[in-house]
């Protein structure tokens, strides 16, 4: 049980790396820029209304300045997960990979958050679309399907840059 612990957490710290080392990368946008980006989309293929736009964009806001704080905090696990794996310390890897897991539960967890509210504001028919979109965005129906590509791999629907929706969003 243990060795299989350790391989997830393992396995974790490095999607993780990848994950930011990936983010790095991405040009830095406007939060501000990127939600309204996303508004028109969704606005596009759902047909929201203004109201709909309203609450969506104070949605996406919300979760986006909480993201920036787990961000920074995910940040600063990896940074402590690399001295320790350059010191060999054994209890600090350990430490630092159950932060990494903690801190990525609570970014899972504060975008599903984010998305339940997002699908309580649209009708029936918006929300049959939407879900239709995220199976299709996915491989497979569903609103929590990862699909082949993971959560937000790279390569994306039409309109959403890679891997989809700017990070933080659907």
């Amino acid at each position: 049980m243990k060795k299989t612990l350790l391989k997830v957490l393992a396995v974790t710290g490095i999607l993780g790396l990848a994950s930011l080392a990936i983010f790095a990368q991405m040009p830095k946008h406007d939060p501000a820029q990127r939600i309204q980006h996303h508004v028109d989309f969704l606005t596009k293929k759902l047909g929201l209304t203004p109201a709909q736009q309203q609450q969506a964009t104070t949605i996406f806001t919300n979760q986006a300045n909480a993201g920036k704080a787990m961000h920074d905090q995910m940040k600063t696990a990896h940074d402590k997960l690399k001295a320790a794996v350059q010191k060999n310390d054994s209890a600090a890897i350990d430490q630092a990979a159950a932060a990494i897991g903690n801190n990525t539960a609570q970014m899972i967890s504060a975008h599903a958050k984010a998305r339940a509210a997002f699908f309580q504001t649209l009708n029936p028919d918006q929300q049959k679309t939407l879900t239709d979109m995220e199976g299709k965005m996915h491989g497979r129906g569903g609103w929590g399907g990862h699909g082949r590509r993971g959560h937000r791999g790279p390569g994306g629907p039409e309109g959403m840059g890679p891997g989809g929706p700017p990070p933080g969003q659907f």
